[in-house]
């Protein structure tokens, strides 16, 4: 039986098979090196992995990419003391076939979530808003929604039905994928469905929790989410190629995107397709370097005082094996941050305070692997290598 394709819709994905499933492999390209410093970001001077290490990294990130079938990967390991590994293979266009490159923007899908949860908990330090306020204090209409808290929101346990999950929006979604939807569209249609849960019963991945997150944000600021992101935690952060698309634009340049989340499941060019369904889920554009910046500022708190990064660390089991889930952020065998999937892209952005190293991967595709997503066979095979006590195991989604 195929797999159902609504579960996957921008999910990021616990996968615990050790084993690529065969895939039609795609022509062998070179490994490219390449540097991304900038900025006075000098700690970990490129090649400084040493021949070995690096060798092995390059010949796993290509076995992977050729047995999962993935067009082009961008990969990014940084590790203070030792040096950094910055590499890119494959296509950024499988029909143009323009190698890979570093600097390509990438959709982030639901990485968005560590910056939309940021802003929430730059609110609380403010004390303008409770984690344990109810959501009915904000927004009206939601089922449960006065037992239902920001905190339940944010851990992924407040049993609200995912809207991704709704046969009816997938449909309108695939069949015009060029089409708007505002945030309380989206949410219709998983109100439409009962609670699967009481609150705080149980780990539940839903997008609608963070769309609501997004809703209270606005109503408490009196900003639009995109203005209040940028001047409250884009800026600080100095994070100046990262931000939330106007609809459909995607800036330059940017690797061609591939799905095979369509009505028919044939592979289709997902580019351009507007991702504002997902919007303080998962809408948010961004690249490399500016995700190496903000593994580290996501997992350390830096923007937000001590107290609100320790309730954001305080993660709960989700059921998956190596990995739990605090607010808006996961830790998996130590890696601290998030994943990303949304049609046509994915990412891996974490950090592991013990050895204060960070990695980042992106690709050009969303088609899973049997029942795998491409982004955690690399990220788990690279940590594998790099980092054999902190194995990389994978991220969350309802599937």
């Amino acid at each position: 039986m195929r797999r159902t394709r609504y579960r996957r819709l921008f999910a990021a994905t616990v996968l615990v098979a050790s084993v690529l499933a065969p895939m039609a492999a795609t022509p062998a390209t070179p490994v490219h090196a390449a540097s991304v410093e900038r900025h006075g970001e000098d700690d970990c001077p490129p090649g400084g992995l040493g021949p070995e290490l690096t060798a092995r990294l390059d010949k796993t990130i290509e076995d992977v990419r050729k047995q999962a079938n993935i067009p082009g990967v961008v990969v990014g390991l940084w590790m203070p003391g030792k040096g950094s590994y910055v590499r890119t293979t494959g296509v950024a266009n499988t029909v143009t076939r323009e190698p890979m490159f570093t600097d390509t923007f990438v959709r982030i899908g639901s990485e968005t979530k560590t910056f939309t949860v940021t802003a929430l908990l730059k609110l609380v330090d403010e004390g303008r808003i409770g984690l344990d306020d109810p959501i009915s204090k904000y927004v009206r209409g939601v089922p449960n929604g006065p037992r239902i808290t920001l905190r339940h929101l944010a851990e992924m346990r407040s049993g609200l039905f995912p809207y991704t999950a709704d046969a009816d929006f997938v449909h309108d979604l695939l069949s015009d994928p060029q089409r708007p939807f505002t945030p309380q569209e989206a949410l219709a249609y998983g109100f439409k469905h009962k609670n699967t849960f009481k609150p705080g019963a149980q780990f539940q991945y839903s997008n609608s929790n963070l769309v609501l997150l997004g809703l209270v944000i606005e109503k408490v600021s009196g900003q639009r989410l995109a203005d209040f992101i940028h001047r409250r935690v884009l800026r600080p952060a100095h994070l100046r190629d990262t931000f939330f698309p106007n609809d459909a634009e995607f800036p330059e340049p940017h690797a061609r995107g591939y799905t095979d989340q369509t009505l028919t499941g044939t592979v289709a060019d997902s580019t351009d397709w507007n991702p504002s369904w997902a919007w303080a889920a998962g809408a948010m554009i961004s690249n490399l370097h500016d995700l190496r910046r903000w593994a580290k500022i996501v997992a350390t708190g830096e923007l937000i005082s001590p107290d609100s990064q320790a309730q954001r660390l305080k993660t709960l089991p989700t059921g998956f094996p190596g990995t739990s889930y605090g607010l808006g952020i996961l830790n998996t065998n130590g890696w601290i941050g998030h994943n990303g999937s949304i049609p046509g892209y994915e990412t891996v952005t974490v950090y592991l305070p013990s050895q204060k190293a960070t990695l980042v991967v992106m690709i050009n595709t969303d088609s899973l692997v049997g029942t795998q997503e491409p982004s955690t066979l690399l990220a788990r095979a690279i940590t594998a290598v790099a980092t054999p006590d902190n194995v990389y195991a994978g991220g969350v989604t309802p599937r």
